[in-house]
């Protein structure tokens, strides 16, 4: 046999060798781009098992009770601020209520001067005013001790308020806590993404609650 021959015996069994390849049985491979860094890392093991036992965690207990500071505020106004870790507002609530005190320690000693030099001068007895030269002083000692009266009732009822107030502070405190330590209710600091802004991120507050 020449070589002639032989090399073209050996191109036609060849070609018909690869004539019956099918198609099908072919797989494509498309080569995809990958990024260079993946946008989400994967939690460990150690950090998962974490997740999930805190998340089946038993419910504790809060760590203020709103009917004892109430019942504290009530005893002495403040002390329900101090239960509840409020070292700042017990200082308020001590400052409004003790101006109150002195504010109506005046006006019911303004008061009761001029309520004396008022019976004084009706009993035509000498007084502290008798000096003063006012044609009709009783009607001016009158209408002055009048108004110191409103003015200590004023103070009285200013301080009843911030009294009652500062009860009020105590145990929305109180709840307020027993809120942020509530495990179906949540409210966190959270990034907000608007994809047709300008600005693509916004600083906002998430709200999650389970029924």
């Amino acid at each position: 046999m020449s070589r002639k021959t032989f090399l073209g015996l050996f191109f036609f069994f060849s070609w018909i060798a690869f004539g019956q390849v099918n198609r099908n049985d072919t797989i494509r491979v498309e080569n995809h781009p990958k990024d260079s860094l993946s946008a989400l890392k994967p939690k460990s093991e150690t950090a998962v098992i974490a997740d999930i036992e805190k998340s089946n965690a038993p419910y504790t207990k809060p760590k203020f009770s709103p009917m004892k500071a109430g019942l504290y505020s009530a005893v002495l106004p403040g002390l329900g601020q101090v239960y509840n870790k409020k070292i700042w507002k017990a200082g308020i609530v001590w400052g409004a209520i003790g101006a109150g005190i002195g504010g109506t320690l005046y006006a019911d000693h303004r008061y009761k001067r001029f309520r004396n030099a008022f019976v004084a001068e009706l009993n035509g007895q000498p007084h502290e005013f008798s000096n003063l030269g006012y044609t009709n002083l009783k009607n001016a000692l009158g209408r002055t001790q009048d108004q110191w009266k409103r003015n200590r009732d004023y103070w009285i009822a200013g301080t009843a308020l911030l009294y009652i107030l500062n009860i009020v502070d105590a145990v929305v405190d109180a709840h307020l806590y027993e809120g942020k330590n509530d495990p179906d209710l949540a409210v966190k600091p959270t990034i907000l993404f608007e994809e047709l802004s300008k600005q693509k991120t916004f600083a906002g507050l998430s709200f999650n609650y389970n029924f």
